[in-house]
């Protein structure tokens, strides 16, 4: 089956900025904001929301494009209207059949990558495909939300990771240091499996393996080098390292329990890697990403860094607001998140429009 063309892509990626929209709100319905009755109604599924159906249909439309095969565009489609059946209060077996076919379509095409190329990146990439269709199986088979996540997360970090790991290729890396790499992505793997029987032991292990890998790519990762340059490539380098920055607290919050389902800290500790780490990686690498899939133009401004300023300092509010049990702080953080998110897609909307001039 033929590529699809880049106009095509788009009804995808409008499915996966609605399963963002709906799940900002059903997150703002978690911190006491009066929200739509279909946001208020998906509060409990805020995470599958913006993990399987938002990041999970982008990372999937990337992959398909990469792929060049139009049948691995079934994952983005089954993400995307997974998310709208979560939002319309479908039957929830539906949102999970659909998210699980999504994430075994995303896994057949990373093996499908794998038989054309088989290097560190192409596995760490299929590693996280197969931890994603991991958590949405144990959720499929009637397990709690929770302990899906551990998978989740890992799906986004090893995905990034393994795009990071590609462009180290680019600096002379020690051999012990290339293994340890793989030690430490084995270890959130570990820790991801080893939470379902020994809960405790295995978050413990998950959370250590997130601070040894954002300790690693600070030290290897070539956004050291490309902090000291300009525009694009300098804003795509403070966007990862200070992403790093926020993996770190994540792990150190992990390490202290925070986790742990119905730990104090369990919101501060979520939002470090979702917010923190994986939106700041999606600003820095958006003005790449969306030329690529859908051919258009989006030239460097300034202007890119508001949002990232606004996401970091309202995650800073919001995690102090956890840490301290201060929940009105928690709740006008989550609602500056929700702006931040809101500035990055205006932003990218104005750059497309100055990039057609």
């Amino acid at each position: 089956m033929a590529d699809l063309r880049p106009a095509a892509r788009v009804p995808l990626l409008v499915l996966g900025m609605l399963s963002l929209v709906g799940g900002v709100l059903a997150g703002l319905t978690r911190l006491d904001w009066s929200t739509p009755a279909s946001a208020a109604n998906a509060a409990g599924w805020h995470g599958a929301l913006m993990i399987c159906t938002f990041l999970g249909t982008v990372i999937s439309l990337e992959r398909a494009a990469a792929l060049s095969r139009g049948w691995a565009y079934a994952a983005p489609a089954a993400a995307g209207i997974g998310g709208i059946a979560l939002l319309a209060a479908a039957p929830l077996i539906l949102g999970k059949l659909l998210l699980t076919a999504a994430a075994a379509t995303l896994l057949l095409a990373s093996v499908q990558v794998l038989r054309r190329q088989v290097a560190p990146f192409t596995i760490i990439l299929g590693a996280g495909a197969a931890c994603w269709l991991a958590g949405n199986l144990v959720w499929l088979a009637g397990g709690p939300l929770t302990a899906a996540v551990p998978w989740w997360l890992a799906f986004l970090v090893l995905t990034i990771a393994g795009e990071r790991i590609e462009l180290t290729r680019l600096l002379p890396t020690p051999a012990g240091a290339q293994r340890l790499f793989y030690v430490i992505t084995g270890g959130i793997i570990a820790g991801a499996a080893l939470s379902h029987g020994q809960q405790e032991a295995g978050l413990a292990l998950f959370a250590a393996g997130l601070l040894a890998l954002a300790l690693w790519l600070l030290r290897y990762d070539i956004a050291r080098r490309n902090a000291r340059t300009t525009d694009l490539t300098r804003f795509i380098a403070v966007c990862l390292l200070s992403g790093y920055g926020f993996l770190v607290l994540a792990g150190l919050l992990g390490l202290a329990g925070g986790f742990q389902p119905g730990h104090p800290w369990r919101d501060a500790t979520l939002h470090a890697v979702g917010l923190g780490f994986v939106f700041s990686m999606i600003f820095g690498h958006a003005p790449i990403i969306f030329p690529a899939v859908l051919r258009v133009k989006i030239p460097y401004h300034p202007d890119f860094y508001v949002p990232l300023l606004v996401l970091h300092a309202s995650l800073a509010l919001r995690i102090f607001g956890g840490l301290d049990d201060a929940f009105a702080l928690r709740r006008a953080g989550g609602l500056l998140n929700a702006i931040a998110l809101l500035l990055f897609i205006v932003t990218m909307l104005t750059a497309v429009r100055r990039g057609k001039r």
